[in-house]
């Protein structure tokens, strides 16, 4: 089983607030979805560069990349 890791960018001096947040969204609707999640939350990568991510299977990519429009995508 593949999983994937969905990221979303955020830059600017509120980057790390906005990440935060948008991450509580990402947990909120897989779980609306009933899309298994290993995983949602933020990293702060520099003091203007956040990103929010959810980790799902490749089987559930496709839905929550059409929905939510990811940046970029990694394997988990």
């Amino acid at each position: 089983m593949d999983k994937i890791k969905l990221i979303w960018d955020l830059r600017g001096p509120e980057a790390e607030g906005t990440a935060k947040h948008h991450a509580i969204h990402l947990g909120q609707f897989a779980e609306k979805e009933h899309i298994d999640s290993f995983g949602h939350g933020h990293e702060l990568i520099s003091s203007a560069h956040a990103i929010a991510f959810l980790i799902v299977e490749r089987k559930d990519m496709i839905i929550v990349r059409d929905a939510l429009r990811p940046d970029r995508a990694i394997l988990a």
